[in-house]
């Protein structure tokens, strides 16, 4: 009896595991474990996760990562005399084992481009070969000027670089003013009309990529025009299209009290997502973009009453509009494998935080997401990683512990981010 009883019970055990039904017994995915380099003081969305790459760098501004995940960064201030960080993850834990310096220039603009990295001072354009040999550092010597002759401005002077399809380089010359005034930031003074900063500056410029020795006055060809600064450029290469951020005017009500509150001047005017062509013109310095009335409108300097479009009407408009006064200083679109859906397309913004929403708090030192399809935004935008400041009130930037300026997708489809306050690195990575 105890025989069929112990018989029958296997028999029963056997029978279940043949008629088993796998996805109910095993998991569809294998959640990644976080790592111990994991930073817990950024906030991101459900089951991504922000490793800290480095903890300071210097002062950091754009960044690259090569194929093998090498990262390259431009500092805005020496460290040991160099201008350039350059990192290597060793054991594959997320966290820079090496950390290298090199480069003579500090400045802005770093890009990967065609077994080169392409460099920039404020007033030109270099790169380097990338080592061959397994090396990090590329030789100090191989180092060749791409593009100079850029002017001296004193103010908006960062050179980002892009790169399209065709080898055509892509350069930011932003303008030296806030609103071509013919007495600097003084109440009561008009605009210049029209602005001698337009010849050179305001604006993007393109060259050949691979030909050294060009100088902006002989080989560079105004792409597009009326933009008063735009710290980050970047070309879609999936869509073949290249984009910017532009950092609007500022001091509205403090240059127009009678015709702008401080509450005005905080949200105006907006910091412009734009998709930009070949002789666009978006209108600065005598427009700017309201997106509570969702149009162009003349700037107080050339008459304008804050309604009023004038000249301003029909001129280049953005995909994306944001609040005034958050300064994006990069972007970058995502075509990897590594996140949700959602984000095939789509673009990340940097947004540096600015000083011009005083007195009231400031706002920004966030990266921001906005979905796209076929180079057109499908949603609005949302705050993708906050918190990177480290403080619940900003009165002022040099609150903020950590302010986000550059970024990059590596290899593995992860975003970094570089920080230019400590030079703090991270690398946000999915989990799911």
């Amino acid at each position: 009896m105890r025989y069929l009883l112990t018989l029958t019970l296997l028999l029963g055990l056997i029978a279940c595991a043949n008629n088993t039904n796998v996805s109910e017994e095993l998991p569809t995915t294998t959640k990644a474990k976080s790592s111990r380099w994991s930073d817990p003081t950024l906030i991101l969305p459900d089951n991504f996760e922000a490793i800290v790459v480095a903890d300071a760098v210097g002062r950091a501004r754009h960044i690259a990562v090569r194929d093998n995940g090498d990262i390259y960064i431009q500092l805005q201030k020496a460290k040991d005399g160099k201008g350039i960080a350059a990192l290597r993850d060793n054991d594959g834990d997320g966290r820079a084992d090496t950390l290298a310096y090199f480069g003579e220039h500090t400045g802005t603009g770093m890009e990967i481009y065609k077994g080169y990295l392409y460099c920039s001072s404020t007033t030109e354009v270099f790169r380097y070969p990338l080592p061959e040999d397994g090396a990090l550092v590329p030789d100090e010597n191989s180092r060749e000027l791409v593009v100079s002759g850029f002017p001296q401005q004193g103010s908006h002077e960062a050179k980002s670089v892009t790169f399209d399809n065709d080898g055509q380089l892509y350069v930011n010359v932003g303008a030296p003013s806030n609103a071509c005034m013919k007495e600097a930031r003084t109440k009561g003074s008009t605009g210049m009309d029209p602005c001698p900063q337009l010849e050179w500056q305001g604006g993007i410029w393109q060259f050949d990529a691979m030909q050294t020795g060009q100088t902006q006055q002989a080989n560079g060809e105004r792409f597009a025009t009326g933009l008063r600064n735009c710290v980050g450029i970047q070309f879609n290469h999936e869509g073949n299209q290249l984009y910017a951020m532009q950092h609007g005017r500022d001091q509205l009500s403090y240059l127009f009290p009678g015709m702008y509150s401080y509450e005005q001047n905080a949200e105006l005017p907006s910091e412009e997502f734009l998709k930009v062509d070949k002789g666009d013109d978006f209108g600065w310095p005598y427009c700017y973009y309201d997106h509570k009335q969702g149009k162009k409108v003349l700037a107080p300097e050339y008459g304008g009453d804050g309604e009023k479009q004038g000249r301003c009407e029909g001129i280049e408009e953005p995909v994306v509009a944001f609040p005034g006064h958050m300064a994006p200083n990069d972007l970058v679109f995502y075509h990897n494998e590594q996140y949700p859906e959602k984000y095939k397309e789509g673009v990340f913004i940097a947004f540096h935080g600015s000083w011009n929403r005083a007195p009231l708090p400031q706002k920004g030192y966030f990266v921001a997401f906005v979905p796209m399809r076929n180079g057109e935004a499908t949603g609005d935008w949302e705050i993708f990683v906050d918190n990177i400041a480290a403080e619940t009130t900003i009165e002022k930037p040099k609150d903020a512990k950590h302010r986000p300026t550059g970024l990059a997708v590596g290899p593995d489809g992860s975003l970094y981010i570089t920080d230019s306050v400590e030079g703090k690195v991270w690398k946000v990575r999915y989990l799911g």
